[in-house]
């Protein structure tokens, strides 16, 4: 975290030549489980990143705001003509200028401002790192203004930026993880009633960490097979007469897949369904801090992910098989799909030998070499200084 936080004051200093008023911290994420939950309305299981992005910022005159990225390089500058009409302002830029906009048609009286952006989320491994800038900037602008915005409410009005600026049809979790969850807990979020508890996740009181391969795996198709995935939930939902597919329990299963003729809905419903479920079994075992025993049900997911609802690839295969192989406890795929990242749940001293598994498999079948690191659950959205 401090070298990612000094990175942004220095490129403050340099880009603006004086030093920020703060800093604002937002992790990405990673879901332990419930995926392709969030848009039927049920339960997902995310828990923040040790990785952060950082804005340093201070207020400016005006209705303009400007804004230097390490990664790019880049400087942008806009103005409220800019962040008024959607599709003005582009590329990482329409992130931050979503922010903006969203905040100002909610009625809230932004203040003008400069920011440096800095970020140890790596881009495109399905780690949030879109969110994680989106609560950086808002926590940023919130503090810088004075703004009378709970946290409670913030993640909605960071999703609506993305989902209406930015034109991403994310669902609600990924801010929320960004914005609310706290230090060695996940975040049991409730996507209809964006009711949130948060659950002790004690890992290294257990002896256990948490192993994160990033598989490297190209994202294929992935915004067509997410929409087709969408479209599919919602015919079943249709077919079955319920408002989403979380109205349906697994007691029910049975009986509302044979009202199903299309064998592909009835696979993704029941991925959708059982998915639910494992979220509310994962939850009652952390409640009773019996965490060793979540890991059959991250595999079981992975492997409903993989079957039902079609969305792995052959490297997030291979990289959960030689993971089990090697002795981790549970292995999943998380995230949207089609790419990203691999969770194993694996003994504290085992994580080396567990990822030194998967890169010797990769290499087996001619997989670009994966990246891995180890993460407990951090704490949410936070002013540094």
């Amino acid at each position: 975290m401090t070298d990612v936080a000094d990175r942004a004051t220095a490129g403050f200093r340099r880009e603006f030549g004086a030093p920020p008023a703060g800093q604002w911290a937002a992790p990405g994420r990673v879901n332990l489980i419930g995926e392709h939950t969030d848009y039927n309305d049920g339960f997902v299981l995310p828990f923040a990143l040790p990785l952060r992005t950082v804005a340093a910022a201070d207020r400016q005159e005006g209705a303009r705001w400007t804004v230097w990225s390490e990664l790019s390089g880049e400087t942008i500058d806009f103005g409220a003509d800019e962040v008024d009409e959607p599709g003005r302002v582009a590329g990482w830029g329409a992130y931050v200028a979503g922010v903006v906009w969203a905040l100002r048609e909610a009625g809230h009286d932004v203040p003008g401002a400069r920011l440096a952006i800095t970020s140890d989320v790596p881009l495109g491994a399905g780690l949030s790192s879109s969110a994680a800038l989106e609560a950086a900037v808002l926590t940023a602008l919130v503090d810088l203004g004075g703004l009378d915005l709970p946290a409670e409410r913030q993640p909605r009005l960071a999703q609506r930026a993305e989902n209406h600026y930015v034109g991403a049809p994310t669902g609600i979790m990924d801010q929320s993880a960004s914005i609310r969850c706290r230090d060695g807990h996940a975040l049991f979020l409730d996507c209809r009633s964006e009711g949130v508890e948060h659950i002790p996740f004690d890992l290294r009181g257990a002896g256990l960490a948490m192993l994160v391969v990033d598989s490297h795996a190209p994202h294929r198709h992935a915004d067509g097979e997410y929409a087709a995935r969408r479209k599919s939930c919602e015919a079943g939902a249709e077919r079955l007469g319920v408002p989403a597919l979380r109205d349906v329990t697994v007691d029910q299963l049975d009986t509302a897949l044979a009202r199903l003729d299309d064998p592909e809905t009835r696979r993704r419903v029941r991925h959708v369904v059982t998915e639910d479920q494992r979220v509310l079994d994962t939850v009652a075992l952390l409640r009773a801090g019996r965490v060793r025993e979540i890991g059959p049900l991250l595999t079981a997911s992975h492997v409903s992910m993989r079957d039902d609802f079609e969305i792995t690839v052959p490297e997030i295969d291979t990289a959960v098989e030689a993971a089990l192989a090697a002795g981790a406890l549970g292995a999943r795929m998380t995230g949207g799909g089609f790419g990203g990242c691999v969770l194993a749940l694996v003994e504290a001293d085992a994580a080396d030998p567990v990822a030194d598994a998967v890169t010797a498999a990769y290499a087996e079948q001619g997989f670009r070499a994966p990246d891995h690191l180890t993460v407990l659950p951090s704490p949410g959205a936070v002013r540094l200084t």
